[in-house]
């Protein structure tokens, strides 16, 4: 028992820098999957304002930019060339709706986005066919008035009915619904304020309509510059590949006003968010550190304690011979196993109490693997430090008033 409670300020310093650590790295994962969503490594590069801020461009509103090319086969060519390029597609887009609403009957859908994509975008962005058929050749080549939508947008239009087969209309233009696509990776964020839900509530219910984009012109009456979108080999790779490719269109660029090509560099703000996390709970592990340096002074304690107790067995050893080294390691060894003991314990409690956590927070959480083997290492070097003076001192004892000490 007096063991035990030796070793619970050890487990309790262990298992509190465990759970911590890992709820942290958990944090940073559920930062990470918010902002670059499913997680198939496709980064955006679109037009921006790069002099008088840095926002993006819309067309809608601004018109076509002056000195901005069309998007060519061979452009593209250079583009899936790149380092860490696994896949690239051209896109247009109107975000929001505010050009284009889709009537089916009585019903309308506004506030979608509309994308005129090639035979190469869904595969590209990880989209999968839900119902329906994708696009095939002779739908592009023969410039047929057939559309996909999402599922978001075909609950939203058709409430519940098939949509395949079915005409919609927009911009004067009839469309006969072909297909519904989903993400082939299901993602939902996590709403944690007002902010996080005004971010994700237009991309969760809104949806999107997907149009070949040899019919862009016929909706919007010109052809325009086009954004893309890359599909990199793995993660930690979007930033410097989005900026290839963005540094490569620019270079067909001769816009005078500051109209650039840009990524979206998603996974900067994940790491400057999870930054700014690291930043503040590590103040949490400074603190849960502190229980450690009370569990060790409790191994002390308990320590200078036994070697009192065991005065007269230690006066015998040295009497029939034991070095002074015996006595130390002897000593050393004890207070070591009774801290890694603890460590091992607190590692236990440390991933039950960050589950419990997980569960109440309804947050992710990651067991930290150098966490754990921090914990055990730390709490033997633990037992180690506080357990020398001990050792020392039992180590130095005169046999002779060792044996008289009753």
């Amino acid at each position: 028992m007096r063991s035990f409670l030796t070793m619970l300020g050890i487990i309790i310093g262990i298992a509190s820098i465990i759970s911590i650590v890992s709820t942290i790295k958990g944090t940073n994962e559920q930062i990470k999957q918010n902002l670059i969503g499913a997680g198939n490594n496709v980064t955006r590069i679109q037009l921006y304002h790069t002099t008088d801020g840095n926002y993006p461009y819309t067309i809608d509103y601004e018109g076509i930019p002056d000195g901005i090319p069309l998007m060519t086969e061979e452009m593209l060519e250079a583009i899936g060339s790149l380092p860490n390029v696994t896949a690239a597609t051209a896109y247009t887009k109107r975000q929001d709706g505010y050009s284009s609403t889709y009537f089916y009957g009585n019903a309308s859908l506004s506030g979608c986005s509309t994308y005129g994509i090639d035979d190469s975008y869904f595969e590209t962005c990880g989209y999968v066919i839900k119902k329906g058929r994708m696009f095939v050749p002779n739908d592009l080549s023969g410039f047929r008035p057939v559309v996909i939508l999402d599922d978001n947008a075909a609950k939203s239009l058709f409430q519940g009915e098939d949509p395949i087969g079915k005409t919609i209309e927009c911009n004067s233009i009839a469309l006969v619904v072909v297909g519904v696509v989903e993400l082939d990776t299901k993602f939902e964020p996590v709403i944690n304020s007002i902010e996080d839900y005004y971010t994700y509530m237009d991309s969760r219910n809104s949806g999107a309509v997907f149009l070949p984009d040899v019919l862009w012109p016929a909706l919007f009456s010109y052809d325009e510059p086009k954004e893309v979108a890359v599909q990199v080999s793995y993660t930690e790779a979007m930033s410097a590949a989005g900026k290839a490719v963005a540094d490569l269109l620019n270079t067909y660029n001769t816009n005078t006003n500051g109209i650039q090509y840009k990524a979206e560099d998603t996974l900067e703000q994940a790491k400057e968010l999870q930054d700014l996390s690291n930043a503040t709970n590590q103040q949490l592990v400074w603190i849960a550190s502190i229980s450690l340096l009370v569990g060790g002074i409790g191994v002390m304690n308990i320590m200078l304690v036994s070697v009192t107790e065991r005065t007269r067995e230690i006066g015998l050893k040295k009497a029939i011979g034991a070095k002074k080294s015996r006595i130390l390691w002897q000593f050393l060894t004890e207070a070591a196993v009774l801290t890694s003991m603890g460590g091992l314990l607190g590692v236990g409690t440390g991933i039950g109490l960050a589950e419990i956590i997980s569960r109440i927070a309804e947050t992710p959480v990651a067991i930290s693997v150098p966490a754990i083997i921090f914990g055990v290492v730390f709490s033997m070097i633990i037992g180690i430090i506080f357990g020398l003076i001990p050792s020392v001192k039992a180590a130095n004892l005169n046999p002779i008033d060792a044996l008289r000490h009753e």
